[in-house]
């Protein structure tokens, strides 16, 4: 395996310390050593050193060499308290901390002290195709995903299983909902199922056989623990009434597959144009975080049904088709979109291997894409 991250960590240490979140093996701990290993590493899944420090932050002074200006310390949500102990840090000697973790839900919940703008936040995701270059495969990104433990593994299924497994104990038991494992493992799987649909509370706790606040609840915990994200609407028509309600996505196809039993998905099949959606907004997001932009991502659908799948600021409408022609229908919802006369540009990613225009809408097989996106939408 031989792939060089997008995000660029000494670039943002130069300035300020920095929060590194990242959903377990999405490769913080190999990025760090690959790109910070000058520096003083204090790892928290150690036990001792965990022990240690809860028994005795002030411990972490001495574990610092003393002209170091750089400290990474792994899995802050383990050893909360320490955070007062370094914003001191950052005051008095001028040092900078990388500090990772797989659950922000820990470090909100206590109400410790989040270092008040000394540190930026960052995030981690699975391998994007920028990455990995010719070893990204598109059929791979649908069935096992792009975690990178996983997508290089001789028994990706296998792992799959072992990953849902102990997040389902290690995370959610520490979550304190632990007596309730099976009505949550109950949910995952129904929420797997919801992936990229927009979400109905109410029917996936009946689904589920949960209660309809339980299951809002649920949602936060997997979005405190990194395994998703909500996908918002977009709100300013000014011709269509607008449905309000939110999208939810896993981060990963993998976790979805593995939790409702898939194998192999094929992107024409029935569950292939969530699948390929999955992997366009990860492609965008992940995008969107590694170069700083400021796009905020989200839908919109309206009250007739006509939808479109991402749409930036309001600038960048786009539609992902999971098919390898295009009829007119498909380009409908951006045809009612354009109405408000707010877009500057309207793009269909679609499977197949031409790239065109339909009118003014630009038509772009995936990787066409992502080459396009990287390059800042310049030759749009």
């Amino acid at each position: 395996m031989n792939t060089v991250r997008k995000i660029d960590l000494n670039k943002t240490l130069q300035s300020k310390s920095c929060f590194l979140y990242g959903a377990r093996q999405t490769g913080k701990s190999t990025l760090i050593r690959d790109t910070l290993t000058a520096h003083t590493l204090i790892q928290l899944l150690d036990p001792n050193t965990q022990r240690q420090l809860i028994q005795d932050p002030s411990s972490l002074r001495a574990m610092i060499p003393p002209h170091e200006k750089l400290v990474v310390i792994d899995e802050i949500q383990k050893v909360p308290i320490l955070l007062d102990l370094i914003h001191l840090l950052i005051e008095e000697k001028k040092i900078k901390f990388l500090l990772t973790g797989s659950n922000a839900r820990k470090l909100k919940r206590t109400g410790v002290n989040l270092l008040g703008g000394r540190a930026r936040t960052r995030h981690l995701f699975p391998f994007i195709s920028q990455e990995l270059g010719d070893q990204y495969s598109l059929e791979k990104a649908a069935s096992i995903g792009l975690i990178p433990s996983i997508y290089f593994s001789e028994e990706p299924y296998l792992d799959l299983k072992s990953y849902v497994s102990e997040y389902l104990i290690q995370e959610i038991s520490a979550e304190g909902i632990s007596r309730n494992i099976p009505s949550f493992s109950r949910f995952l799987e129904v929420a797997a199922l919801s992936n990229s649909q927009i979400l109905n509370y109410a029917q996936i706790g009946s689904d589920a056989g949960v209660k309809r606040g339980t299951v809002k609840n649920y949602f936060d915990i997997l979005e405190d623990t990194l395994i998703g994200y909500r996908l918002q609407t977009w709100k300013k028509s000014k011709k269509r009434k607008e449905i309000t309600a939110e999208k939810f996505y896993f981060f990963d196809n993998g976790i979805v597959n593995s939790l409702v039993g898939r194998k192999d998905v094929a992107l024409h099949s029935p569950e292939g144009g969530a699948i390929f959606e999955n992997i366009v907004l990860h492609e965008v997001r992940s995008w969107i975080e590694y170069s700083n932009q400021e796009y905020v991502m989200s839908y919109w659908r309206s009250t007739t049904g006509m939808e479109v799948d991402l749409i930036l600021n309001d600038e960048i409408a786009i539609e992902i088709k999971a098919k390898k022609s295009l009829s007119a229908r498909d380009f409908q919802g951006l045809k009612s979109l354009k109405e408000e006369h707010r877009f500057k540009k309207t793009a269909i990613v679609y499977l197949g291997e031409r790239e065109y225009y339909e009118g003014d809408t630009h038509v772009l097989p995936i990787k066409s894409f992502i080459a396009l996106m990287w390059n800042n939408f310049k030759e749009f």
